[in-house]
């Protein structure tokens, strides 16, 4: 797509897509400083952005910890009370993708906040959904998408956006049929394949890297409980 006097001949083409790229080992990082809370992500590679799981990732990632009614904010926020933010994440590349979850609070609450991490992300990977909490999610990504069409400046940056990506146009109606073709047992396959603690780099900003290195006993006592 070329816009205004150019000739096409001195235009490039686009770079080939590049081969997918495998999941890497996971890492233990640790970065001292004198903060009054622990900063800890939990993350792994993800989806690239052409994958057709891509729907099922967005929808995990609202279930899990995308919003206020996610499961890590209800649990770990209103519930229990142990950390002031938290919340998960996801981003998809040309080659490769990303899943994260993120979660800063005091030195005497992180095992429990990487414990309830864990659980939440097991019952997921086992299908033990809350009652309607799928159908809610989609709700919730078809409505965001709704609104955002009311924005003409949305509407083309995303279509730009897909063109100089490579990825498929798709209008509304055509996005809306993907997220609601989503189904527990896809979404369980993927909370399994993507969030496995065995998976997962941890990495934390805090003053004490024996408090860090006592509340990732929760991933590694994990390793084989989510399948």
């Amino acid at each position: 797509m070329i816009a205004g006097e150019l000739d096409d001949g001195a235009c490039r083409p686009l770079p080939e897509r590049a081969a997918a790229v495998v999941g890497l080992p996971p890492e233990r990082l640790f970065e001292e400083k004198d903060t009054e809370q622990y900063h800890v992500c939990l993350g792994a590679t993800g989806l690239r952005r052409d994958d057709d799981r891509r729907f099922a990732a967005t929808l995990l990632d609202q279930i899990l910890g995308g919003g206020a009614s996610s499961r890590l904010f209800q649990e770990i926020r209103e519930r229990r009370g142990l950390a002031y933010s938290v919340y998960s994440y996801g981003a998809g590349y040309a080659d490769t993708g990303s899943v994260g979850v993120y979660v800063g609070t005091r030195a005497e609450n992180l095992d429990d906040c990487l414990e309830v991490t864990v659980a939440e992300i097991t019952q997921l990977a086992e299908r033990r959904f809350h009652p309607d909490e799928l159908e809610r999610a989609k709700d919730s990504i078809k409505g965001r998408l709704t609104l955002s069409m009311e924005s003409t400046s949305a509407r083309m940056s995303r279509l730009g956006r897909n063109i100089l990506e490579d990825v498929e146009l798709l209008d509304e109606d055509e996005v809306c049929a993907r997220v609601d073709a989503v189904t527990e047992e896809q979404l369980a396959d993927l909370a399994g394949e993507l969030f496995h603690p065995s998976r997962l780099s941890a990495a934390c900003i805090g003053p004490d890297r024996s408090v860090f290195d006592r509340a990732l006993g929760a991933l590694d006592g994990a390793t084989t409980e989510v399948v």
